[in-house]
C-alpha cells in the first residue's frame, strides 16, 4: 500500500485489485488537469465547466474558498484520473429540495481521461469515497442529484446502494435526488 502524506484517504478494491486514493485539490497542482478535463467531450455536457483558462481559475479558487465543500482527486494505481466534489449537503443548494439532517453529505464526479470510460471503474471508486465519507461517523446518509439524462452513473449510484428519491429541477439541469443511507451501503457493498 502507497504511503504519501498528502493523501486523505486510501482504498484498496479487491473487485479490481487496484488501489484508490484521493487527495485534496490545489491550485497548483491540478489547474492546468481539471481545465483539460472540464473540456472533454464525454464531462462538458453534465458539467457545463469548458470555460477558458482565466474563467476556470477563478472558478476553482472560488471553489476552493467554499468551506462546505471540499474537493478532491481520485489515483487508481498511482494514476489521477477523477475528480471528486464532497459537500455538506445543509449547507448546499441541496437542502433546497429535502429536509437536510446536520451530518449528510454529497457528492459529485468525473472521470476525466476517456481511456478510463467503459472499463468497470465507476462503482469501485464511487464506493471508496462513499466509504471515506462514511468515515466521518455522524453521516448517516449521502445525496447525490446526477443529471436524468446520465443513465449510466444513475445506474451506478443505485449499484452503490443510492435510492432514487424524486427529480429536481436544479438551476443548471434536472436532477435525480438520491439517498444512500450507512446501513444500505454497509449491506450492499459487503462492509461491516
Amino acid at each position: 500500500m502507497q504511503q504519501n502524506s498528502e493523501y486523505e484517504f486510501t482504498f484498496y478494491d479487491r473487485e479490481i485489485d487496484s488501489e484508490i486514493v484521493f487527495r485534496r485539490v490545489t491550485l497548483e497542482k491540478d489547474l492546468d488537469r481539471l481545465h483539460q478535463w472540464h473540456h472533454q467531450p464525454h464531462v462538458i455536457p453534465f458539467w457545463n465547466q469548458n470555460f477558458s483558462e482565466t474563467a476556470y481559475k477563478d472558478h476553482l479558487k472560488k471553489l476552493l474558498a467554499d468551506q462546505h465543500q471540499s474537493l478532491y482527486i481520485g489515483y487508481l494505481n498511482n494514476v489521477p484520473m477523477s475528480y471528486w466534489e464532497a459537500y455538506w449537503a445543509k449547507d448546499d443548494l441541496i437542502a433546497n429540495y429535502y429536509d437536510a439532517e446536520k451530518e449528510d453529505q454529497g457528492i459529485h464526479l468525473l472521470f476525466g481521461p476517456e481511456e478510463y470510460l467503459g472499463k468497470g471503474l465507476a462503482l469501485p471508486l464511487l464506493r471508496a469515497m462513499i466509504a471515506f465519507q462514511f468515515k466521518h461517523k455522524k453521516t448517516e446518509k449521502v445525496v447525490a442529484e446526477p443529471d436524468v439524462r446520465n443513465k449510466k452513473m444513475i445506474h451506478i449510484f443505485e449499484k452503490c446502494g443510492f435510492e432514487p428519491e424524486k427529480e429536481i429541477e436544479l438551476p443548471d439541469k434536472r436532477g435525480l435526488l438520491m439517498f444512500c443511507h450507512r446501513v444500505t451501503f454497509n449491506t450492499v457493498n459487503n462492509c461491516s
